[in-house]
């Protein structure tokens, strides 16, 4: 006699993506920004300062025998200048490689897509333009960083917008 199959839940087709996102502080803020856009993490470096350059750029920086710009993720908020060194995440976007300074790079997290939560529509503009939504984690919220919006080459454009 054949017993009839077993009969499994039928597998959500939404199920939720991990995604792995490398942490950073900004003061008492939580950031992440994608891995797969992480070439290098640079630890306690100075950038020399660009005079004339617009006030986004926290200067250049030697990487690898080049010359890399960086992106000031205070400046771009608004924040006070930090005092002492900051750590770079070197990363990759369509312009090219560019830091991002920050004040500290934590660890590696792996968010569910089922966490994601989109920008809020009461978010300032010039906030929405450079966050990605955030994910929920345990006891705070991991604000996303899109690469590409941080872009210096993307962030000269839209200021001359």
């Amino acid at each position: 006699m054949n017993s009839p199959k077993a009969q499994f839940p039928p597998k959500d087709k939404a199920a939720a993506a991990l995604v792995e996102m490398c942490s950073v502080r900004l003061g008492q803020s939580l950031f992440g920004v994608p891995i797969t856009h992480i070439l290098e993490i640079v630890g306690s470096t100075r950038p020399q300062p660009v005079p004339l350059a617009p006030a986004f750029v926290g200067g250049l920086v030697h990487y690898r025998g080049d010359v890399l710009t960086t992106v000031s993720l205070r400046q771009l908020l608004g924040l006070p200048p930090q005092d002492g060194p900051q750590d770079i995440l070197v990363l990759e976007s369509s312009g090219g490689c560019f830091g991002l300074l920050v004040d500290s790079v934590g660890e590696v997290l792996t968010v569910s897509s089922a966490d994601y939560e989109a920008n809020p529509s009461i978010l300032d503009e010039r906030r929405r333009a450079l966050f990605a939504g955030a994910y929920k984690l345990k006891d705070s919220l991991l604000v996303m960083l899109d690469p590409e919006r941080l872009d210096p080459m993307h962030l000269a454009e839209a200021k001359a917008t």
